[in-house]
């Protein structure tokens, strides 16, 4: 499984374009902003996306949805299924023009907790992690896993904003991620990455705590 990371749009939000060397087929994660340079980068690559998924339904992480649809009308878009509220609410106005987002198209297919999305032969299993909206997920393969906006760095996702939940996000990641192998690698949905065992240790939110 390759990996190759653009950090995109104003908020700059890691989309993650994610393939197999064998299939050439591969995945687009959180396409939030600047849709031709992501497309761009896949007819570089080489590799057929099958797949565009949102990890969680902010603006900035679907902005570019749109973009993609028109050049890979084959690719299956893919949003968390308890994050629909969220994706057919109104988003805020100034943060869609500010990252110059279009109105993304309709889901194809809705994600809830043990669902696989394939990558040629390869695959990634969603994890429920709910908190920075009803419906965040995770994506996780032996050994990585992308949090979307779920856990960072040093940091975790804002719980101060519609449709976020709190004391969820916090048990999403004490019972969801930190039971990974502590070697798993962390690819969030802004910032650098980290790992598991990182984050149990050194993270300012859990430090301390009981996990």
């Amino acid at each position: 499984m390759k990996i190759k990371t653009l950090v995109v749009g104003p908020l700059e939000v890691n989309c993650y374009l994610v393939w197999d060397e064998k299939s050439m087929e591969g995945i687009v994660i959180d396409p939030g902003s600047e849709g031709p340079r992501i497309i761009h980068e896949i007819e570089h690559l080489g590799f057929t996306p099958t797949h565009i998924v949102d990890t969680h339904c902010h603006v900035d992480h679907i902005g570019a949805n749109a973009d993609l649809k028109e050049v890979f009308p084959q690719a299956i878009l893919a949003v968390p299924e308890k994050d629909l509220p969220l994706f057919r609410a109104p988003q805020n106005s100034m943060l869609v023009m500010i990252c110059k987002a279009k109105p993304s198209p309709e889901p194809e297919l809705l994600l809830n907790e043990g669902d696989t999305i394939p990558i040629g032969q390869e695959e990634l299993k969603v994890i429920e992690t709910p908190g920075h909206t009803l419906g965040s997920i995770s994506l996780c393969a032996p050994g990585i896993v992308f949090t979307g906006d779920t856990l960072f760095a040093g940091s975790v996702g804002r719980t101060d904003l519609p449709f976020s939940q709190h004391e969820a996000l916090f048990a999403s990641v004490r019972k969801k991620l930190f039971i990974l192998p502590e070697e798993t690698k962390i690819l969030p949905g802004h910032g650098p990455d980290s790992t598991i065992g990182r984050e149990k240790r050194f993270n300012p939110f859990f430090s301390g705590l009981i996990l």
